[in-house]
């Protein structure tokens, strides 16, 4: 009996943690304010002053596999090449927000 009520208990705490908890939806509003504060200066309306074919437009994220929230995270997290890594200037919700925002620009075409 005992073990019975303490795997109910452990259930019913895996099930209140899991249920109360929920992972934070990505904030597009909140990825656009970032945007323009970190990103704009390279990539104004989705493009790149740096290297213009590696720009944030639907068909350059494409082609270069970032495509994805999670490539589009682990790129404006790490950095590579001439793009610098911001993991240690903004949170992981806020890379999250920033990335759900250029993907939904690339879809609209930056407009």
């Amino acid at each position: 009996m005992q073990k019975l009520l303490k795997l109910l208990l452990v259930t019913l705490l895996f099930c209140f943690y899991t249920f109360t908890s929920p992972v934070k939806a990505a904030d597009t509003t909140n990825g656009e304010q970032l945007f323009k504060v970190h990103c704009a200066g390279c990539h104004m309306n989705g493009g790149n002053i740096v290297r213009r074919g590696k720009n944030l437009h639907k068909k350059a994220l494409k082609k270069y596999g970032m495509d994805s929230l999670e490539a589009v995270e682990s790129i404006t997290a790490n950095g590579k090449n001439n793009m610098s890594a911001y993991k240690d200037r903004l949170s992981v919700q806020e890379i999250q927000d920033v990335a759900a925002y250029v993907l939904e620009q690339a879809e609209k075409g930056w407009r």
